[in-house]
């Protein structure tokens, strides 16, 4: 028996409807995704400074990278520290291409931030699949394509048990991709605190960090 599809509340989806014209890339990738529902459950996650955002939780936390490898939308195999050591400040989301419910909204969203932050290339826009057996790194590179992702925002995927390791580590795994939730992590360079955003945060939301993240390092 298919899961039910989760009501989202009105604010999440006053979000949804904002995103007007924008969403056309967005929709594009859910139209390609099969039908199956998704449940999306709440996670609450407080440590460090918690502040509110418009649709969001803002917190801070040290999250030890872990030590595993991924493949990039590129099909090379590289290391996960080795990617988000490179001196850049590092924007991360836990995705998956066949989700049709809060995938489709937190892409649109990494789309926007990118057009916000133009040709700079020194933000690194991470998306880590949490269904690695069906994120290929060919369907993550179609999945980019659909964004427009540029050279700044990369695609990851692995064995399950690295994307699981991962998920851990930054204490978003929550059993199964069924279950994940919007949250973001925004980091402004290797050893600094990582901001962590529960929830819709909005792509003005999310440049604002970016751009206080690159004056603080």
């Amino acid at each position: 028996m298919a899961r039910p599809v989760r009501s989202y509340p009105a604010h999440a989806l006053a979000l949804v409807l904002a995103a007007g014209s924008a969403w056309g890339p967005a929709r594009a990738l859910a139209n390609d995704a099969p039908d199956a529902p998704a449940r999306h459950a709440q996670h609450e996650h407080c440590a460090g400074t918690t502040t509110t955002l418009h649709h969001a939780k803002r917190s801070t936390s040290d999250y030890a990278v872990p030590d595993v490898r991924l493949v990039r939308d590129d099909g090379k195999e590289v290391s996960l520290a080795g990617e988000l050591d490179d001196g850049r400040p590092v924007v991360l989301q836990f995705i998956f291409t066949t989700c049709t419910t809060i995938c489709p909204l937190m892409a649109q969203t990494f789309a926007r931030l990118q057009e916000k932050l133009g040709d700079d290339h020194r933000v690194h826009l991470v998306s880590i699949s949490i269904d690695p057996e069906q994120d290929t790194p060919a369907r993550l590179r179609e999945y980019a394509r659909k964004l427009h992702a540029g050279p700044q925002w990369r695609y990851y995927t692995g064995t399950v048990q690295a994307s699981v390791a991962v998920q851990r580590a930054f204490n978003a795994y929550l059993g199964d991709k069924m279950n994940h939730t919007p949250t973001t992590f925004l980091r402004a360079a290797p050893g600094r605190a990582w901001v962590r955003i529960d929830g819709f945060a909005s792509a003005d939301e999310l440049a604002s960090e970016v751009r206080e993240l690159v004056a603080s390092r």
